[in-house]
């Protein structure tokens, strides 16, 4: 019993890893129209690649709307992405509904932003249980800012990345204090690169910030080996300035992701703050299930030989290396 609970920690470690070593942050798929003229939009259709697999789910547009080309595949990290040109007759400024067939049979929601001519956007996210959205309607922009809250929860518990990086904290600190310092140190770093990257103040490559997350998870990781072995580890006395330190680095991960569903003008504000409360709520949420089941596989691998106990953390050692070499492919251009 003492060598199953023991694996059981590593099955399941691995298990996490393996559905989502190939994948970054999970996002919604998006439709996103560009009004180059009057009536006439460019499209962009993006479906995620969710654990290999990309869902079935295409936009049915107005009987208004014709398509003037062909859509072009392009390739695009853990996504499908097609783009097109669309020309409606109405303008699709007066309610017209785009349907997503396929939708009500997937797990995915659809973020759908407009940009018209005249320097207005519209917003609105259609779920499995609504998969139509009715253009420019008011109450549909509201219900798309409220809505980010539930983005943030879904991205942060979707980020295989990111979440490990957390289990790292709480593995590192046991004192439920100094692991409050820390994951309050780490939110206050994300928070702020967010912000500062969502509103465009800060740019910095995506490729680059990708790798740089791996590497945090891969630093931790060793830093728990080293504790294991009773060696000195670097970070270790001052865990919250390590987490604030990577937290910039995750804050500017999430600010990417952000910026592919994008913000909706004239409510920039509000929809970054439930975004970033959305994942600070899945980080709680997280952090709550983690705990109780740690606890519950450290008692029963206690008698466990040392190199039982550690083999989890090779284990996830190995994932975030093995993530820090698939994002160095695009950074160094290969």
């Amino acid at each position: 019993m003492v060598r199953i609970g023991a694996w059981v920690w590593l099955v399941v470690l691995l298990l996490v890893g393996m559905g989502t070593a190939c994948a970054h942050e999970s996002l919604p798929a998006s439709l996103m129209l560009q009004e180059r003229t009057p009536g006439v939009f460019d499209v962009q259709w993006r479906l995620p690649d969710t654990q290999g697999v990309v869902p079935e789910v295409r936009p049915v547009f107005p009987e208004t709307c014709t398509m003037r080309s062909a859509p072009e595949q392009r390739p695009s990290p853990g996504a499908r992405l097609a783009l097109w040109q669309l020309a409606c007759s109405a303008g699709l400024h007066g309610g017209e509904r785009v349907h997503f067939a396929g939708l009500p049979l997937t797990l995915v929601d659809v973020l759908v932003r407009v940009d018209y001519a005249d320097g207005t956007q519209w917003t609105a996210i259609a779920h499995p249980r609504a998969p139509e959205v009715a253009l420019a309607s008011r109450a549909a922009l509201a219900l798309a800012v409220s809505d980010y809250l539930l983005l943030g929860v879904e991205h942060i518990l979707t980020g295989a990345d990111h979440l490990l990086f957390v289990l790292c904290l709480v593995l590192l600190v046991r004192e439920r204090l100094r692991l409050l310092q820390t994951i309050t140190a780490f939110t206050l770093a994300h928070s702020l690169t967010l912000g500062l990257a969502a509103l465009g103040w800060v740019r910095v490559p995506a490729a680059p910030v990708e790798a740089c997350i791996a590497l945090s998870i891969l630093f931790l990781a060793r830093e728990l080996v080293l504790r294991q072995a009773g060696r000195p580890a670097g970070g270790t006395p001052h865990p919250a300035v390590v987490a604030f330190v990577f937290g910039l680095l995750h804050g500017l991960g999430f600010a990417g992701a952000l910026s592919q569903v994008g913000l909706p003008a004239g409510d920039v504000p509000a929809a970054l703050l439930l975004f970033n409360l959305g994942v600070e709520l899945g980080q709680l949420l997280f952090v709550g299930l983690v705990l109780p089941l740690l606890a519950l596989l450290r008692h029963a691998s206690r008698h466990a030989p040392a190199s039982w106990r550690a083999a989890p953390l090779w284990g996830l050692g190995g994932w975030a290396g093995f993530w820090w070499l698939q994002r160095m492919v695009p950074v160094l251009g290969l």
